[in-house]
């Protein structure tokens, strides 16, 4: 590290003015514009995968095929998904997310109408593929807002006027903003497979889907119409040169950051097959909604703890210790067959995800440059996806051939495989010396800046 930045590399935390707390956070000018269209744009997203595996293992009656076009539609959001940060970085939110949701609840219901017509599966697999790709992606774009509206980032309009937001300048908001956000994703996922479930199970088989593709249209829309608080991007609108463009995937911490959260997503994925398969075991299907719920609500509990504590430990070495605990809290699920056990197991699973979730969105900050923030979200975002399909596809053909307690070993795999990726390569997770210049969105003067 050189003498004029701050020293991140190694795992003190900064000894920092207290935490801000969530009431500052909500009355920073601006906020509620985007955070309210914002919760109802990304709630579809926790509804997309169980919709699916409600709704294809109704048709074909196989886990395994349900799986397989649910994993379909997450690889394919996660490969297409770095490109519309990539897009949104460069053009705007406003210009890829309205041409997005158009395509995704076309996508959507093209999927609904083969399913219900027992289209073969290669159909099923057609449909899913721009159905995954054109997944809006809501949660990075408001992280980029916060880190634009709070001083870590250009802000401002993208539409071609001068107005915009102006930054506020209160970047030590910005851990608050972290947890925040996570918290505001596990909320949606408490709500969302819930929701989908209780839809495909006692309306139709196809209600989960159908609410999904109406609350991403309508969400999606009105979010893109607050322009007001849309970061600036690259280009130059009085024919200076651009900001010079950087890929976020060509810094080694976000690769080491990606392949970690593959895991976080394994538990996504394991979890929501294996309980669907669980609960259809004990023939009682409507207990899956809770049970899910349950895990779901443990992660959003842990998120907000997380938002009001002080840390005196660094980064990097909450990242590693909050994937130990996933894996041991991962590590009996297989063996639990009773439902009372099995929600506290779930809810102890949830507890140990938010930690590692807040603690990677964080590193982001202080590795990426502002100019490329939105794509490294959403390479995050997009790994969590791929590890879910993966989980997904090898949950439900595990769930099929031994039953739903085979499924349940696929997160402690996938955990497992993320703790010792991240005890390997955590040194990557250091930004260089050299650092951002403040003109690039990151300021040395916080050490650990947030999504």
């Amino acid at each position: 590290m050189s003498h004029n930045t701050v020293d991140t590399t190694e795992d003190a935390a900064p000894a920092a003015t207290p935490r801000p707390g969530y009431g500052r956070l909500l009355r920073t000018p601006g906020a509620w514009t985007f955070l309210l269209p914002g919760f109802a744009a990304r709630q579809p997203f926790a509804m997309l995968t169980i919709g699916i595996v409600l709704l294809v293992q109704h048709t074909t009656g196989s886990y395994g095929s349900a799986g397989a076009v649910a994993a379909v539609t997450g690889v394919s959001m996660a490969l297409f998904a770095p490109q519309g940060g990539k897009l949104a970085d460069r053009f705007g939110q406003r210009a890829v997310l309205v041409p997005g949701v158009l395509l995704h609840t076309a996508s959507v219901t093209a999927l609904i109408v083969l399913a219900l017509a027992d289209a073969p599966l290669w159909a099923l697999f057609l449909a899913a593929v721009p159905t995954g790709a054109s997944v809006p992606q809501i949660g990075p774009m408001v992280r980029s807002r916060w880190a634009a509206l709070l001083g870590h980032g250009p802000s401002g309009s993208t539409s071609g006027s001068s107005s915009g937001s102006r930054s506020s300048g209160d970047a030590s908001l910005l851990p608050t903003a972290a947890a925040f956000e996570s918290v505001t994703d596990e909320f949606t996922f408490v709500i969302g497979p819930v929701l989908a479930t209780a839809l495909c199970t006692g309306v139709h088989p196809a209600a989960g889907l159908i609410a999904e593709a109406v609350l991403t249209l309508a969400g999606g829309l009105l979010f893109a119409a607050q322009r007001g608080t849309q970061p600036k991007t690259g280009r130059r609108e009085d024919g200076g040169s651009a900001e010079p463009r950087v890929s976020a995937l060509s810094v080694p911490g976000v690769r080491v950051l990606a392949i970690s959260f593959l895991g976080i997503g394994s538990v996504f994925g394991g979890m929501q097959v294996s309980l669907t398969a669980f609960a259809e075991e004990i023939g009682n299907p409507g207990v899956n909604g809770l049970l899910y719920g349950v895990f779901a609500a443990g992660n959003m509990l842990a998120g907000l703890v997380c938002g009001a504590v002080a840390w005196r430990i660094g980064p990097r070495r909450r990242l590693v210790v909050g994937y130990a605990g996933l894996t041991l809290a991962a590590s009996a699920l297989w063996a639990v067959h009773s439902v009372p056990l099995l929600a506290g197991l779930g809810l102890l699973v949830g507890l140990c995800i938010a930690p590692a979730l807040i603690t990677g969105y964080t590193l982001v900050e202080s590795l990426v440059p502002a100019s490329a923030r939105t794509e490294a979200f959403t390479w995050l975002t997009g790994a969590v996806a791929l590890g879910q399909a993966a989980a997904v596809t090898v949950a439900g053909q595990l769930a099929d051939a031994r039953g739903a307690s085979a499924g349940f070993l696929v997160p402690l795999v996938g955990t497992a495989l993320a703790l010792v990726t991240l005890i390997a390569l955590r040194s990557r997770l250091t930004p260089k010396a050299s650092g951002w210049s403040t003109t690039r969105g990151m300021s040395h003067r916080v050490p650990m800046t947030v999504d």
